[in-house]
């Protein structure tokens, strides 16, 4: 992302890849910096090395980048995400000089733990082979270090830098003026200061402990790409070049030549280039890589289909309906992008904590120091203890902790289908104990048919037909297009249904429509031919006080009871007939209810259809009708999940149409179908998680990915916050040797990440 973005709804509306950062407490720093400037939004995630600004307070982004530089550190605006690149270059610069460090390192290791090969001169030796390491090798961490003493700030830096400085430093001193460098000198590794004196040397703890930090931070830079991968994952999912038919020639260009309105071919094998709409061929399409299902779809002329996907058999030309930014495939990009630039509840506190962390450290290791030298111990044994607690200190493990296991959820949801608008939203869904599902669209296909009509006495059933299809044709509702398409296959020329219906448009075959009202959840209203039609549910025909006949409404009784949706037709203050409109139940919908179950999980239904449709469906399913809500309308969802919440239940509603816009902002975690599933763009701005295809059981996925996260997250801080607490104190009291005190001080930041990535081996 290298251009801005308009902030919505915590939109991204910059991102800088920040430079320098060690550890937890240098990306609080950061952040606070920018969040000083007026009207400036941001938060610095280190685990992904980038700051995201989702409110830029009328500045350019260039003025950030010099902000953050007046702190000590660098930045600059990303470049895409490129195809399978996953390089790092902090990673390459550590790995080049850990193979200097490494040889130097284990060698004056097993001088200073092994007698038996302390030969005569053997420390002078190792001060020859240590030096290239503690000056060398950890001049990055002196560099941060002085960076950061520079600005007033303490960082992980400083801890080790002081550590190493302080252990090679002693070794010096006792070589050249404290008896150690005499001919003949041997010396016994020790696990605690017991041992130490004037004679003692720490150069393999100055060697280890810089060598330990930097294959640590190499090993953390190599997992933090893999975690936060999900980005140039996306980046190759997409098209390199497309076969574009121009001017009856079919030509290979670039995909980002291609414009809206273009005809392009795709043969079998080939990946779609962009969002189009079939315009000849039939073929099936597998959109795995998208939406993580692995059947894939038949298509023909009108369907849509998505870029990025592959087309399995027959051959295809599409018209581009969209293209560059404006893609599935892009904004799926965006949204995965602001994702990982959000920010937990929890890790904002840890990031407090870090950013107090160091200097707490330093002030222990001061009163460590201080005593054990009131104490009477030998100087270098106090020294020891003091060394051992800056470097046993870590605070990027409470740092990586939270952001590096969102990372990979996020990463591992996209894969599968499952688009996570915020780290809030996997909290949220954590905590969920009921899953609201709407019943058209969502547990349904929400394509709709008409399998009966049913005319009142005397009346025109053809006439009946073509006045609602006239009317439903203004519609956009899936019930109303049902009514139109069937009009329209039923009467292929669409007759005049008498000299009171005449003057059919010779493009829709319907006549036109005047003052068309519709009436959110209930029907729609139209003048056709000087005749107002009303088109609804006998509800609606109730409020208005309309007659219906009691045939018809026996007819609309008879379909509720098989769980269908009677429609009534009627003009001149009486219905004139009822149409029968069935929708199908998802192949996936009773699976997804069972594992919902399996999840200790309370499903519910909601429906804007008659109660007893509503619990027919429910009945299929399994769903007690105590858990259903019928005859909702669109208000009434609201209410609905309100009520759900005033009994303390945290809700989740899984929604896919316009009517489902503010119940799902209402409920704590909003799951909206996608694109590829029938969702609105609505649904899908307003809705916390995104299932990208439109299997409802990905719910309950989502769900099971956000308590493995959650898990994780709490194991990684406990682990983080556990080792502090256990290891500065060991440290103070002796118990740690500094070399050790490095290496534990490094796995425990690996510990974290590798538990992290358990979640890109999340399965379904």
């Amino acid at each position: 992302m290298t251009d801005t973005h308009l902030a919505a709804d915590g939109q991204v509306e910059a991102e800088l890849i920040v430079g320098g950062m060690t550890c937890g407490s240098c990306a609080a720093r950061i952040e606070r910096r920018l969040n000083r400037l007026d009207g400036v939004a941001a938060t610095v995630n280190y685990a992904t090395g980038r700051a995201y600004v989702t409110h830029l307070g009328g500045r350019d982004p260039a003025e950030l980048i010099g902000v953050i530089s007046s702190t000590g550190y660098t930045a600059e605006l990303p470049a895409p995400p490129a195809a399978g690149d996953r390089s790092d270059p902090v990673a390459r610069a550590l790995g080049w000089r850990l193979v200097v460090c490494i040889p130097l390192a284990a060698a004056v290791i097993v001088l200073a733990m092994v007698p038996a090969a302390q030969f005569t001169g053997w420390q002078w030796v190792s001060l020859l082979l240590a030096a290239p390491v503690a000056i060398w090798g950890a001049w990055p961490l002196y560099r941060a270090a002085w960076l950061g003493l520079g600005y007033a700030a303490a960082t992980m830096d400083t801890l080790v830098s002081v550590g190493v400085a302080a252990s090679f430093g002693w070794s010096l001193y006792a070589l050249l003026f404290g008896g150690a460098g005499r001919a003949g000198m041997r010396m016994s590794f020790a696990f605690t200061f017991g041992q130490a004196s004037g004679q003692t040397l720490y150069l393999e703890a100055a060697a280890g402990v810089t060598t330990a930090v930097l294959a640590g931070r190499y090993l953390e830079a190599r997992a933090r790409v893999r975690s936060g991968s999900a980005l140039s994952a996306l980046a190759g999912l997409g098209a390199r070049t497309v076969a574009v038919l121009r001017d009856g020639t079919e030509r290979r260009v670039p995909v980002a030549e291609l414009a809206t309105g273009d005809l392009f071919v795709v043969r079998p094998g080939e990946k779609i280039a962009t969002d189009g709409e079939v315009a000849e061929g039939t073929s099936a399409v597998d959109a795995s890589l998208v939406t993580g299902e692995s059947m894939p779809s038949e298509v023909g002329p009108g369907d849509q289909v998505t870029g990025a996907t592959v087309n399995m058999s027959g051959r295809l030309v599409v018209r581009a309906t969209r293209v560059g930014s404006d893609t599935l495939l892009a904004q799926i990009t965006r949204l995965v992008s602001q994702a990982q630039g959000t920010k937990a509840g929890v890790q904002r506190l840890a990031d407090r904590i870090a950013a107090v962390f160091v200097p707490c450290v330093i002030g222990c290791a001061v009163a460590t120091l201080g005593f054990w030298l009131g104490t009477g111990l030998p100087a270098a044994a106090a020294w020891s203890a003091a060394v051992a607690v800056l470097v046993v200190a870590c605070p990027c493990a409470l740092g990586l902790a939270t952001p590096t296991a969102l990372l990979a959820a996020v990463g591992r949801g996209a894969e599968l289908g499952i688009l996570v608008k915020s780290a809030q939203a996997l909290e949220s869904a954590g905590r969920i104990r009921a899953v609201v599902l709407d019943k058209t669209g969502t547990l349904t296909t929400g394509v709709m048919t008409v399998p009966d009509i049913v005319a009142g006495p005397g009346e025109d059933e053809k006439e009946a037909l073509l006045l609602a299809g006239a009317i439903e044709d203004a519609s956009e509702h899936p019930i109303g297009q049902a009514i139109a398409r069937f009009a329209a296959e039923r009467f292929g020329s669409l007759p005049s249904a008498g000299p009171a219906v005449t003057g059919f448009s010779a493009v829709t075959g319907f006549s036109a429509v005047t003052g068309f009202t519709a009436l959110p959840g209930a029907g729609v209203r139209g003048s056709v031919e000087g005749r107002v039609v009303t088109v609804g549910s006998p509800r609606l025909f109730a409020e208005l006080s309309l007659d219906v006949s009691p045939s018809l409404r026996q007819a609309a009784d008879t379909a509720a009871e098989a769980g269908r949706t009677a429609v009534l037709v009627g003009w001149d203050g009486q219905a004139r007939a009822a149409l029968v409109v069935a929708d199908r139940l998802k192949p996936q919908a009773a699976e997804a209810i069972a594992r919902l179950r399996a999840l200790r999980l309370r499903p519910m239904l909601l429906t804007g259809d008659n109660s007893r449709a509503a619990l027919a469906v429910a009945a299929q399913l399994g769903i007690p009708a105590s858990d259903v809500f019928a005859e909702v309308r669109p208000e009434g969802k609201v209410e609905a999940i309100r009520r759900l919440q005033a009994d303390g239940i945290p809700v989740c509603l899984v929604g896919d149409g316009v009517n489902d816009v503010a119940a799902l902002a209402q409920a704590d975690l909003g799951m909206a179908i996608g694109a590829l599933g029938g969702g609105t763009d609505a649904a899908i701005g307003a809705a916390d998680l995104t299932l990208v295809g439109g299997d409802p059981a990905t719910a309950a996925e989502a769900i099971q990915l956000a308590r493995a996260t959650v898990a994780v997250i709490r194991g990684n801080l406990a682990w983080a916050s556990g080792y502090n607490l256990i290891a500065i104190p060991l440290a103070a009291l002796g118990y740690l040797n500094p070399l050790f005190a490095g290496i534990a001080m490094s796995a425990s930041s690996l510990i974290v990440v590798g538990n992290s990535l358990r979640l890109k081996r999340f399965h379904r």
